[in-house]
C-alpha cells in the first residue's frame, strides 16, 4: 500500500474559531473521499507553540505546513501590489468586497503573490471590515484619534491611512499587542470585532468604534512543490473543499461579529456607530492616501478596487 500524502494545515487561532472550524472542513472533506490515502494534520494556533502570527508565512513557504492562511497585509512587504486592498474605505457593503476578491481584483493579487512566494494561492477566507478600539474616550472624528499609539498590520498602506487620521501607527505582530495594550506601549488597535473578542482586547479596551476602515481577506496558500506534486484528483478535490470551507467561514464570519458586538457590550463596553456626516469626515481626512496609490500603483492597477 502507497505511504499516504502528509497535510498539515495551521492557523493562528483557537479551534472554535470559523478560521479552524474551516479547516476542519477541508479535512474532512478530503478524508471522506481519500480515506487512508491521505492523513490530515492540524495545528490551530501556532502562536501556542511559540511562533510569531507572521510566521505562518514561512512555515507554508518552506513546506513545514501545507496549508495555511494570513491576512493579505503581512505580505505586502514582498507583494506591493498587495497594498491594493490595504487602502482605506474602498468598499461599502460586504457583498462588493467579496465581489471584488473574488473577481479580477482577487485573481491578479494571486498571480502576484505566486510570482514571489512558494505558494498556490486558493482563495480568500474573510477577515472582514475592520473597526477601533482605544483606552481613551470614544472615537467619532479623527480629532478623537489624535496622537493616539496604534498597533497596524504589516503594511505602509495601513500605517499612512492612520498618519492621515492624526494616530501614531505602531507595527507589532499580534504576539506583541496585548502585552503592549497591557503596559500602556500602545492605547489603540483595529481589527474585526470577532478578533478583537478572540483575543480577548474586548477585556482591556473600553471604547469601540464601527468605522469600516479596512477590509481585509486572508489568502488561503499552500505549499507549491507539495501541491503540485499530488495528483491531478487530489488538487481538484482540495480546491474544491477550499471553495466550499470559504463559503463556510464567511457565513460564520457574520454570525461571529454580531456575537463578538454582544460579548463588547456585555463586558461593559462602549460601541459607537458613526452617523453618515461623522464617516464623510474620515474618509475625506485619508483621500491624501489615493493621489499617493495612483502614483505608486499606477492607473490600472487602482481601477480594479476604485474608479474616479
Amino acid at each position: 500500500m502507497a505511504k499516504p500524502i502528509e497535510i498539515r494545515m495551521g492557523g493562528y487561532g483557537p479551534a472554535t474559531t470559523g478560521f479552524s472550524r474551516a479547516l476542519k472542513l477541508i479535512g474532512d472533506r478530503l478524508t471522506a473521499e481519500f480515506g487512508d490515502r491521505v492523513r490530515i494534520h492540524y495545528v490551530w494556533n501556532i502562536m501556542e507553540l511559540g511562533y510569531r502570527s507572521e510566521d505562518i508565512l514561512w512555515l507554508v513557504e518552506h513546506g513545514l505546513l501545507t496549508l495555511g492562511y494570513q491576512s493579505s497585509s503581512y505580505l505586502t512587504d514582498r507583494v506591493p501590489e498587495l497594498g491594493l486592498v490595504d487602502l482605506p474605505f474602498l468598499f461599502e457593503t460586504t457583498a462588493a468586497a467579496r465581489a471584488a476578491i473574488d473577481g479580477a481584483l482577487g485573481a491578479m493579487l494571486a498571480r502576484k503573490i505566486e510570482e514571489r512566494v512558494n505558494y498556490r494561492v486558493l482563495g480568500y477566507f474573510e477577515n472582514g471590515f475592520r473597526h477601533l478600539s482605544n483606552r481613551f474616550r470614544p472615537v467619532r472624528t479623527p480629532a478623537d484619534l489624535a496622537g493616539q499609539r496604534i498597533r497596524v498590520l504589516p503594511s505602509r498602506v495601513q500605517a499612512r491611512t492612520f498618519e492621515l487620521l492624526g494616530a501614531v501607527p505602531i507595527r507589532l505582530d499580534l504576539t506583541e499587542v496585548i502585552p503592549s495594550i497591557r503596559s500602556g506601549a500602545i492605547d489603540a488597535q483595529e481589527n474585526p470585532l470577532s478578533n478583537t473578542v478572540t483575543y480577548g482586547i474586548h477585556k482591556l479596551h473600553h471604547f469601540h468604534t464601527l468605522t469600516n476602515h479596512f477590509y481585509i481577506s486572508r489568502p488561503i496558500f499552500l505549499h507549491r512543490p507539495a501541491f503540485d506534486a499530488w495528483p491531478g484528483e487530489l488538487q481538484a478535490a482540495m480546491q474544491r473543499a477550499v471553495k466550499d470551507a470559504i463559503a463556510g467561514q464567511r457565513d460564520l464570519h457574520v454570525r461571529e461579529e454580531e456575537e463578538a458586538r454582544r460579548a463588547i457590550e456585555a463586558e461593559g463596553g462602549q460601541v459607537v456607530e458613526l452617523t453618515p456626516d461623522e464617516h464623510k469626515i474620515f474618509v475625506a481626512a485619508v483621500q491624501p492616501i489615493f493621489g499617493e496609490a495612483r502614483a505608486e500603483y499606477g492607473k490600472e492597477f487602482l481601477n480594479l478596487v476604485i474608479r474616479n
